[in-house]
């Protein structure tokens, strides 16, 4: 199968300032000019003699020049992506994803190295690029695809379904000034998605706009990916959208190429990558009171949860009960156990201190980003709670094939029989 994109010893520099002198602000000029007046003269006619500017080096409005810094957003990236590929960039902030791709999609230049791209690239990368306040959202639908390279005659042919896509016919000659930011990216959106491209990049569209949308985008792109055949590359820290479009990944760290290959070892990479294992918490001498919470990331790449959950009581707890609550992206809780919910194996026994450890083989929970909250307590009364003090990525042992995205149809992964008569 042919590259349709090679990126070669990719590197992109960009130069930060610094201010040398926390004072520089106005009310410390002020405070310089009225403490020494005759001081600050002599500066300003230095300055103007020089034939610098009032605010330029040996200013008296400024201490101290600013130093200046380079900092690598992307050093030394090389991969290659095939036709027909659907990629997930994965990495965490500021790993250099979406400067990756603003440089596939010319927006900026790499300060190094070399990409090859055959092929017409559709891009959207922030909501409403390209778009102009003060023009109609009809007018806007011509120009964001003028920009995006599109005919007069392509925008009129795909303008009915662009209008349907985002659904703001209502609207339609209403300048995009007086949009909401749902109505913005569904424009957007709609316009991109309708390229008729080779090449799709996408980046981080789902984090704007409701539930109904976010299922229609991932719906467009399933459409675009297996479809049709194009090739799309997702930014996106939503794990489950990820997995829902994604056959391979790319992780990215510090500006840095990680690795690349079959999503699920990627994710597993990701997972590991700076994750928090273990988090120790500031309890009270004089109550029950969590100590650490720690989570077994190796059994979670298995699809397994295990987390065990320290404590510590000024008092004996007969017995000792921790509970724990596992919640969405969105704070929702899909799923929590305690030992007086699930018994079989539970020894009771009176402790002042000790470790309490849950384990679920093969946690019954779709792809997607989730939280932990742990309880602590004793037979009739709660001491303590800690909210989301972990969170991480998960990936089933055997993923749904065909799952629709997890938007629509909730977290939980329950096995269920079928069959036709």
């Amino acid at each position: 199968m042919s590259a349709i994109i090679r990126v070669k010893n990719l590197s992109k520099r960009y130069i930060i300032s610094h201010q040398g002198n926390k004072g520089d602000g106005l009310r410390h000029r002020i405070e310089e000019m009225a403490r020494s007046p005759l001081r600050w003269l002599r500066s300003s006619l230095q300055t103007a003699r020089n034939g610098h500017s009032g605010n330029g080096a040996g200013s008296p409005l400024k201490n101290k020049a600013a130093t200046r810094e380079e900092f690598w957003a992307l050093k030394d990236v090389n991969f290659e992506i095939n036709q027909g590929e659907v990629v997930g960039i994965i990495g965490r902030n500021g790993a250099g994803k979406s400067t990756l791709l603003k440089i596939l999609s010319r927006i900026t230049e790499p300060t190094t190295g070399r990409i090859t791209i055959n092929g017409r690239v559709a891009s959207l990368l922030e909501v409403g690029t390209g778009f102009h306040p003060e023009l109609t959202g009809r007018e806007n639908i011509f120009l964001n695809g003028a920009i995006l390279g599109m005919s007069k005659m392509e925008i009129k042919k795909k303008f009915d379904e662009i209008v349907a896509f985002a659904e703001i016919e209502k609207f339609l000659d209403t300048p995009v000034k007086r949009y909401s930011s749902g109505m913005y990216v569904r424009l957007a959106f709609a316009v991109a998605a309708s390229l008729e491209s080779e090449i799709m990049l996408v980046d981080e569209v789902l984090a704007v706009g409701d539930a109904q949308f976010q299922k229609k985008c991932l719906g467009k792109m399933q459409e675009v990916a297996k479809l049709q055949g194009r090739t799309v590359l997702l930014v996106s820290h939503n794990a489950g959208a990820i997995y829902a479009l994604c056959s391979t990944g790319i992780l990215l760290q510090n500006g840095r190429f990680v690795a690349r290959g079959e999503l699920r070892e990627v994710l597993g990479l990701y997972n590991a990558q700076g994750a928090k294992d273990s988090v120790e918490l500031a309890g009270s001498f004089q109550r029950p009171s969590i100590k650490a919470v720690t989570i077994d990331r190796e059994q979670l790449l298995r699809g397994n949860f295990v987390l065990n959950v320290a404590f510590s009581s000024p008092f004996e707890l007969n017995p000792p009960i921790v509970g724990v609550v596992i919640s969405n992206s969105m704070g929702v809780p899909v799923f929590g156990s305690n030992a007086l919910m699930h018994s079989d194996g539970f020894s009771p026994r009176p402790m002042s201190k000790g470790v309490a450890r849950i384990t679920v083989k093969e946690l019954p929970l779709h792809p997607g980003e989730y939280g932990v909250t742990v309880f602590l307590g004793e037979a009739g009364s709660d001491y303590e709670v800690r909210r989301d003090v972990l969170r991480f990525d998960f990936v089933p042992k055997s993923p749904v094939i065909n799952c629709p995205p997890v938007e629509s149809i909730g977290p939980l992964n329950v096995k269920a029989l079928w069959d036709l008569e």
